[in-house]
Formats: C-alpha cells, structure tokens, sequence
C-alpha cells in the first residue's frame, strides 16, 4: 500500500503547465510541520512537492496561493532523470489523487468581488433573530 496524506502550507504559488498531449499539470511544494521542536526548541518543517493532474490541476492554478493551506492525498512516487551533466538524479514526489482547500475565502485564496448579500428579513414570531458574527462557525 503506497498513500500519503498531508497537511500544510504552499511555499510558493502552484506551477501549472501542459504536457505535449495537452494534459493539465501543477506543481507546488507544501511545508508540512513536524510534531516535535529540536534541541533549540524550534519547529521545523518538511517541505514536499506535490505533482496534481488534470482538472483538479487547473483548480489548483486557479485557487492556491503562496501560504494557501491545503491536505492533499495520494501516492509517494520516486522518479529518475538524466542530469545535464550525465549523472543520474531521482526525485521523490506526492502525486495527488485529492487536494482539498482548507483556507476559507479570501484567504490565500484568488481575488474575487465580493458576494451580493440579500436583505435580511425579520424573525419569524417567536424566534429571535441572530446576528451573523455570533454563530460559532
């Protein structure tokens, strides 16, 4: 069984390119936290590419920014290329089967006009009414 699942923060913005068959890829690194600080008490991070398909690439594009957090999941894969210099190099990536966006809108997230808000209208008769910024979520 090969799956990863990961929670983190963009370190830059998502690379979307396509491929000669015209297939949609992105590309984007996530800086996953480690659960335990070092001997000097900091927290450091794994930063791990993160290779997205097809039209969840696209909606990668369009959606995630730099500091964007995200959960991706999918299957660790280790891949081989030939260097310019003739050597051997490998690259180990997750290529994503799900990403979901866990900042809310406006949050890392595209710029967009703001959403039109109907008029409220009074509480029905014995119900009192809410103010918005009171629902706890």
């Amino acid at each position: 069984m090969n799956k990863a699942i990961l929670i983190g923060n963009l370190t830059r913005d998502p690379e979307l390119r396509t491929t000669p068959s015209n297939i949609s890829v992105c590309t984007f690194t996530v800086a996953v936290s480690r659960p335990f600080t070092n001997q000097n008490g900091e927290r450091e991070a794994d930063f791990i590419p993160v290779v997205v398909w097809r039209t969840q690439a696209e909606n990668c594009a369009k959606y995630l920014r730099k500091g964007s957090k995200v959960a991706v999941c999918g299957r660790i894969q280790v891949r081989s290329y030939d260097a310019q210099d003739g050597s051997k190099r490998y690259a180990t990536e997750v290529v994503a089967d799900e990403v979901q966006f866990l900042n809310s809108a406006g949050e890392g997230g595209p710029r967009m006009a703001p959403t039109p808000v109907a008029p409220s209208t009074p509480a029905p008769a014995g119900m009192q009414a809410i103010d918005e910024d009171d629902l706890p979520f």
